[in-house]
């Protein structure tokens, strides 16, 4: 049980940084501290900037996360088919994120932008528009992002009914690569696109080697609690 429970947490840990370094939320966070530090000349500043995104975006995974999984064990009826189903539900749900994570599966959604009035309310805040923004961004998931958050994490967080500290963990992922580039942007726009080049490249090999484990996993848990092959 406490492997199981060390795998979850470390399985939180990673999908936060895939989360991150994921296409869309990478070029959203790259825009976001851009955005905020722009008027700034303080390297300083840019950091805290950068810190202050982050930080917002983490606290708003871990609440969302957390809400999710207390409100589902709270309620007893849902609590007691979870308890009941969760193991078999969440081999299926692995191999279908996994799908999605090697592109066998594609869905699209409507870009989610910063309106002109969210851009007026940022710029009247200063440096501290940064956490508002980070809520924001947070908020508007990409397809990528939504199903590494709903599809694995959560059932992940409820199958070891861990409502803070697996959501915890994932928020800290998705801020280590976010706080990077506040880094980076501090230091200057050269580092910044080397990085980004660098770290696409790696994304395109975690995401599809995180896939195909997930998939496996998924099989193996399949085999295991829906068909008993391994009992």
């Amino acid at each position: 049980m406490m492997e199981g429970f060390l795998l979850g947490l470390t399985s939180a840990f990673w999908l936060g940084i895939l989360t991150s370094i994921s296409p869309c939320p990478l070029a959203s966070n790259i825009a976001a501290v851009s955005y905020i530090s722009r008027r700034v000349g303080n390297p300083r500043i840019v950091l805290f900037t950068g810190f202050l995104y982050t930080f917002g975006r983490a606290v708003t995974y871990v609440a969302i996360g957390s809400l999710l999984v207390y409100g589902l064990l709270s309620a007893p009826y849902i609590s007691h088919l979870l308890q009941k189903y969760m193991a078999k539900i969440l081999g299926p749900l692995l191999i279908l994120v996994g799908m999605f994570l090697l592109e066998l599966i594609r869905f699209t959604v409507p870009g989610s932008g910063v309106s002109d009035k969210m851009q007026k309310r940022v710029d009247a805040m200063g440096i501290w528009g940064a956490g508002l923004l980070g809520i924001v961004f947070a908020l508007s998931f990409c397809p990528l992002s939504a199903a590494l958050f709903f599809g694995s994490l959560v059932p992940v967080a409820v199958e070891f009914s861990s409502g803070i500290i697996i959501p915890s963990l994932y928020g800290v992922g998705t801020a280590i690569p976010a706080f990077t580039f506040a880094v980076l942007i501090a230091l200057g726009a050269k580092s910044v696109g080397k990085a980004y080049n660098r770290i696409a490249q790696f994304e395109w090999w975690a995401r599809r080697v995180t896939g195909v484990i997930f998939i496996l996993v998924g099989l193996y848990l399949s085999l295991e609690n829906i068909f008993n092959l391994f009992s």
